[in-house]
């Protein structure tokens, strides 16, 4: 894992980036107990590599786990909120940096009760909107169980194309896991965005996802 150049632009505090509907900003403590109903919910983390939060003492850990590595530049994870309340209804990620290869890795995961309106394709497609432009990436990649329909339903409306199986990847509870690998190219999103085909204000019916990364 690489880290970001010492002398890059993005302070102490992530970004914020603003989608239609959505706010993608720098997670609080004072979000833990909206991130434990998220992360709380077996549904949600049904296909991740570790089980739900427990307690809050979990959602508070990941807040501090995420201002750490942004710290240390090997994680951006933000808070995904309604623009309207600020409330927390999921997170975005960028994660497993390689400067040197200009790519990374996204995850996301969405409360259950927001499912089906398209809130994180918005919220995803406004990250990767960052992620090829001010962060200046090349490649983006994505792991997903092969039974995570939805995860894999939403990166393949996104562009992401299907490039390999790795079969028994994940030991979770008394559960072995496989991943499928994805991955997409700046000049494909540039492309496909270019034509309408994944503007990130599109809001459409649809499932919604939750892969590994928390």
């Amino acid at each position: 894992m690489t880290t970001m150049p010492s002398s890059d632009p993005w302070g102490e505090t992530l970004p914020t980036l603003h989608g239609r509907r959505v706010v993608l900003r720098w997670p609080r403590t004072t979000d833990a107990s909206d991130l434990l109903e998220i992360f709380g919910d077996p549904e949600v983390t049904r296909f991740w590599s570790h089980g739900p939060f427990t307690d809050v003492e979990g959602a508070l850990k990941l807040v501090m786990e995420i201002q750490r590595l942004f710290a240390e530049r090997v994680l951006f994870q933000w808070a995904v909120t309604e623009h309207e309340s600020d409330r927390v209804i999921g997170t975005c990620t960028l994660h497993r940096w390689s400067t040197q290869h200009r790519r990374a890795e996204v995850g996301f995961a969405l409360r259950r009760s927001y499912w089906g309106c398209g809130w994180m394709k918005e919220a995803v497609s406004t990250m990767i909107d960052f992620a090829f432009g001010p962060l200046n990436l090349h490649r983006l990649e994505a792991d997903v169980d092969p039974r995570n329909e939805r995860s894999l339903g939403l990166l393949m409306k996104l562009g992401f194309q299907r490039e390999g199986l790795l079969a028994e990847r994940f030991h979770v509870g008394n559960e072995i896991q496989d991943s499928v690998l994805l991955g997409l190219l700046a000049r494909q999103w540039r492309t496909c965005a270019g034509k309408g085909a994944f503007a990130p204000t599109a809001i459409q019916q649809e499932v919604e996802p939750h892969p590994r990364r928390p």
